[in-house]
């Protein structure tokens, strides 16, 4: 089964780029520092069906911004390409669990057990990225999140 990233990686052929950054911290750091291009961006969008601003905003840009990077050829700051990464692999787990993005945006915008906050409230840090992973991965093991 094709992932996330291997649907990505074919639709925009960046080159170098492949789902090797994927496999630890340390690769998706230095993707991430060499620059990550605004194209996987716009692609991880509308492949998840979300909008350009919302996207933007959870990497706390402006879309405008974004537009700039792409028309310029400017890759985006390491901060931000690495939490675009992040969510790349978050969506990957996310779909090889939940089976579609549809669902797994479902999951997203359901609040947590017994609590007002949605996982999708966390995304707009690393570290918030890296916190619905672990639940992911509960998720997966067949604890309740």
């Amino acid at each position: 089964m094709a992932t996330l990233t291997d649907n990505l990686t074919n639709r925009i052929a960046i080159q170098g780029f492949n789902n090797h950054w994927i496999e630890s911290n340390v690769q998706l750091f230095k993707y991430a520092k060499l620059g990550v291009d605004t194209r996987l961006f716009y692609a991880f969008a509308e492949t998840i069906k979300m909008g350009n601003k919302s996207l933007a905003a959870i990497l706390h840009l402006s879309s405008r911004t974004i537009s700039n990077y792409h028309q310029n050829k400017q890759a985006l700051e390491p901060a931000q390409g690495e939490h675009l990464l992040k969510l790349i692999a978050l969506y990957d787990k996310g779909i090889e669990l939940f089976g579609t993005i549809d669902e797994f945006n479902y999951w997203l915008n359901k609040p947590f057990w017994n609590a007002a906050e949605k996982p999708l409230d966390w995304l707009i840090t690393p570290g918030g990225v890296d916190l619905v992973t672990q639940e992911l991965d509960r998720l997966g093991y067949g604890y309740p999140a």
